[in-house]
């Protein structure tokens, strides 16, 4: 009995100065690694987490003390690139009498509630396009249709907003433009504001629908003008002002009832702050006008320059600060956010 004991413990203390000597040449091969070694098998191990929404993760970390909560791991993504390898430059535009707006739809899955963001990259900037709108479907949807593809081809962080005079009474494009950048606003706060008519279709995507250091006109030409400005200073069409820029300038004078005046008042505001107005090459800034009659309620304002005339006197007091309108209702739709509103009558 007194050998068997005496033989247990010594095979006992065998085992603990193997168990000891296997310790020490673990912790001697983990010395041995590098940092950067121990850091890319912790990356590696925490990258193969599974990803969670955090409604999920509050969801399981209520649901008891023994649960697993896996870690949200978000993905890094760079700027995208300065010139998008997107684009195509010049396309051909169609507009197909039989096209429906379930179309425009489908071939623009990834935009939701009007907005759309690159997948792959981070936007430079954050654009919302404001169009003015009354009566004029068809030639929205014309719009909808080749500019969805023409903004997500410049990987931009965009948002389209339609706002809507609602009623029959004399249009006003101007107060509805600044009925659209208050109202986007309230959305997010977008680095540019891009002020679209609804009949103007960009024809090349190298007409980058961006803010630059000055205000930017960007119809050059345009089908009906055989493709030069339409005159010296013309202002009008499509611009794009940053928020910073547009609120220096008090907006648009909410005083324009009916057609023409107000983007000569806007250029006017423009000169009277010190800034000038930028255009991109005429060979890019061309559009196609999708023709249409004169519509009822839009006449020629007969006021148009009496009213350019007092520019330097009322600009500060006429404009944003002064804008009153009631919003009627707010639809985001798949292909854009519908803002009507009352803006009242002249």
């Amino acid at each position: 009995m007194g050998f068997c004991s005496s033989g247990c413990k010594m095979l006992c203390r065998v085992k603990y100065v193997f168990l000891l000597l296997l310790s020490l040449s673990v912790l001697a091969w983990i010395s041995m690694l590098s940092g950067d070694s121990v850091k890319s098998a912790l990356a590696l191990s925490v990258a193969m987490l599974p990803l969670v929404k955090e409604e999920d993760t509050q969801n399981v970390a209520n649901s008891g003390p023994s649960t697993a909560v896996p870690l949200m791991i978000p993905t890094p993504r760079a700027e995208c690139p300065k010139e998008s390898p997107l684009l195509q430059g010049a396309v051909k535009l169609n507009f197909e009498p039989s096209l429906q707006l379930e179309e425009v739809e489908g071939e623009n899955k990834r935009v939701a509630q009007g907005r759309y963001q690159p997948w792959d990259c981070t936007a430079r900037q954050s654009v919302a396009i404001l169009i003015p709108h009354r009566n004029r479907e068809r030639h929205l949807l014309y719009l909808l249709h080749h500019l969805h593809p023409f903004l997500q081809r410049q990987q931009l962080h965009y948002a389209v907003y339609v706002i809507q005079q609602a009623g029959d009474g004399t249009f006003n494009r101007a107060k509805l433009l600044n009925v659209g950048y208050l109202e986007a606003l309230k959305d997010y706060s977008w680095d540019c504001f891009i002020f679209h008519d609804v009949d103007l279709v960009p024809e090349n995507d190298h007409n980058l629908y961006v803010c630059d250091s000055q205000p930017k006109h960007l119809v050059v030409g345009r089908n009906a003008t055989g493709y030069k400005l339409h005159y010296k200073g013309y202002f009008g069409g499509v611009t794009a002002m940053s928020g910073k820029q547009f609120r220096k300038v008090n907006g648009f004078a909410n005083t324009y009832w009916g057609w023409g005046g107000e983007d000569d008042d806007l250029r006017n505001r423009v000169e009277l702050q010190k800034m000038q107005i930028v255009r991109p090459p005429a060979d890019i800034a061309r559009y196609t006008m999708v023709f249409h009659k004169r519509d009822s309620g839009n006449e020629i304002n007969k006021d148009r320059i009496k009213l350019l005339r007092q520019t330097s006197r009322v600009w500060k007091r006429d404009g944003l600060n002064s804008c009153k309108y009631q919003t009627l209702s707010v639809e985001r739709l798949p292909l854009y956010i519908n803002v009507t509103v009352d803006i009242g009558k002249p």
